[in-house]
């Protein structure tokens, strides 16, 4: 994102900056903050506006390790107001219910609504505690699906109005993946350690996501290889609960 200013004489972050008041002034919510990179910057650029904005961290209860550790201390440096709230079921329980990951045929009563359980469902008592804005790092440039939540009908200003009536905002919609990393190096702000983790065991940066350690999506991109190279004792602790991963890297 190029620093320039605009026709309103702001530079690009004034302008992000003018808008995320304006939109905290409309509705009252929170910031989604998952631990990585985008919702880092999102964070950043909410604080520098209003340092006591609501922080939600959605835990599925398989989280990477260092990223639980990463969220604590930030939120003592940053004295955030965090909330954390767990999936309900955990993650690891709702993937042994499905039946999918122990050699078994599923039951087709046991299969569940995985994206409820980890965003639906949090993100409903999140607005119910806070009200129905949310602030989130979602990007258009991550996929298709993504480009087309935030071009639908027109729109190009990051708002995404749904229809129970929540409103997100995501002031990084139409960042790249250059410009997020630029304004975490040009502000110095902390980064989560596994994003080292994964240089280290040569994981393509296209594939550094931070997400759960496993919920069934994008396993052909070799993150369970990931898990298994980077974290082997977590690995083979999953593996004794969901036998089939080992088949899966």
């Amino acid at each position: 994102m190029r620093q320039a200013s605009t026709k309103s004489g702001l530079s690009a972050l004034e302008q992000i900056g003018t808008r995320i008041r304006e939109y905290l002034a409309h509705y009252d919510g929170y910031v989604a903050f998952s631990g990585g990179k985008d919702s880092l910057v999102v964070l950043d650029l909410a604080r520098r506006v209003d340092p006591d904005v609501p922080v939600v961290f959605f835990d599925s209860g398989l989280e990477y390790p260092e990223t639980y550790d990463y969220i604590r201390e930030l939120a003592v440096a940053w004295r955030l107001d965090l909330r954390v709230i767990a999936s309900e079921p955990p993650l690891l329980d709702a993937l042994v219910a499905s039946g999918l990951w122990n050699h078994c045929a599923p039951d087709t009563d046991a299969r569940i609504d995985l994206h409820d359980i980890l965003i639906g469902g949090p993100a409903r008592r999140a607005h119910e505690m806070f009200g129905p804005g949310e602030l989130w790092g979602v990007r258009a440039d991550e996929s298709a699906t993504r480009r087309m939540l935030y071009t639908r009908g027109g729109r190009r200003d990051g708002i995404i109005t749904r229809t129970d009536g929540t409103i997100a905002y995501g002031p990084i919609w139409n960042w790249t993946t250059q410009d997020v990393w630029a304004h975490i190096s040009r502000n110095q702000l902390p980064v989560n350690p596994v994003y080292d983790v994964l240089t280290r065991l040569g994981v393509p940066p296209v594939q550094h996501r931070l997400s759960h350690l496993i919920d069934g999506a994008h396993l052909d991109r070799g993150r369970l290889t990931w898990l298994r190279r980077g974290w082997p004792d977590l690995f083979e602790q999953l593996a004794d609960t969901l036998p089939r991963i080992r088949q899966l890297t």
